[in-house]
């Protein structure tokens, strides 16, 4: 009789293989990376990476639902935890902790562009990007409008067209990032001219 293994390791089992798979799609993108590159990576068997994903369109779901939910679950935590400074917030969820614009991108993002961009006639492909698309929108939106309930942010946009607007100011850098040379995109100069887009959008002071 095979010993009984615990929900707690098979939970930390798939999360290793997820931190395994993010490092190889970070590395080779998403067109180029196989299965074997992430059973390689994560020291598993094939019985034993398929047994928690079904295929490589699978795994990286996975690996951008977590990654979306993480978001998600932060921001709820930090809507609870002030009832100001809804604009430190904004900037901490689009440049991170810092919550000031630098060159970085996300590594992933390559791979997410090609996921989406090659997957974009897979009807799979279009309606999880349809549903990950609306919770980021979702995300953005509470936190504006919450700032213009409570009167740091001006209401004079639509808190949805402003969280539209952020995520394909976003995904827009991201495409250019991955496909032409850094100094051509010039990330943290972008991005600084959107914050001060957004600060007027918003009517936040220059200080803030």
């Amino acid at each position: 009789m095979s010993p009984r293994v615990s929900k707690e390791h098979l939970k930390q089992r798939r999360a290793d293989i997820m931190e395994a798979a993010t490092s190889v799609f970070i590395e080779h993108g998403y067109e180029h990376t196989t299965m074997k590159h992430v059973m390689e990576a994560a020291n598993v068997s094939r019985g034993g990476l398929y047994q928690y994903f079904a295929n490589k369109e699978d795994l990286f779901e996975a690996i951008l639902e977590e990654g979306i939910n993480q978001e998600a679950e932060e921001s709820d935590f930090s809507l609870e935890e002030s009832a100001s400074q809804y604009w430190t917030l904004l900037m901490k969820l689009m440049f991170g902790e810092d919550g000031s614009p630098d060159a970085n991108m996300d590594p992933l993002a390559p791979s997410k562009l090609e996921f989406f961009i090659t997957g974009r006639n897979n009807e799979r492909r279009r309606t999880y990007g349809e549903k990950r698309y609306e919770m980021g929108v979702s995300i953005y939106a509470e936190i504006i409008k919450s700032g213009q309930e409570s009167g740091e942010f001006s209401a004079r946009y639509d808190s949805e067209l402003l969280a539209k607007s952020i995520i394909t100011f976003v995904d827009g850098l991201a495409l250019d990032h991955a496909i032409l040379p850094e100094e051509k995109v010039s990330v943290k100069e972008q991005s600084e001219l959107f914050v001060d887009y957004l600060k007027m959008a918003l009517d936040v002071s220059s200080s803030s």
